[in-house]
């Protein structure tokens, strides 16, 4: 992927309270989601500890608005809050430079 000056990123960080099979099938629906139907260009997700991070690359923000109301991300969305995170952020950023070395 080559990320351009005119995209988005949303920077989702969350505290681990507990996953579980549920939490593992919804992660990968959410990142198939977004892909797939929403113009999200890239999603990487990590964790350690009980520290996650994910970023997810936009073309702009109302695609991001439109992921952020469809019914299974806020399916997805109460069920953190409810089960998953102890406490999460979202941060919203437009990327203002971008370069890479390509092998």
């Amino acid at each position: 992927m080559t990320k351009s000056d005119s995209l988005f990123v949303v920077i989702f960080r969350a505290k681990i309270k507990q996953l579980d099979a549920e939490y593992t099938a919804m992660a990968a629906r959410m990142r198939e989601l977004a892909l797939g139907e929403f113009g999200c260009v890239d999603f990487q997700s990590m964790s350690a500890g009980d520290d996650e991070l994910t970023l997810s690359w936009w073309v702009d923000e109302d695609s991001i608005r439109r992921w952020r109301a469809h019914p299974e991300h806020q399916q997805a969305q109460r069920l953190g809050r409810d089960k998953w995170y102890a406490s999460y952020s979202v941060e919203v950023a437009r990327v203002q430079r971008s370069y890479q070395m390509l092998a």
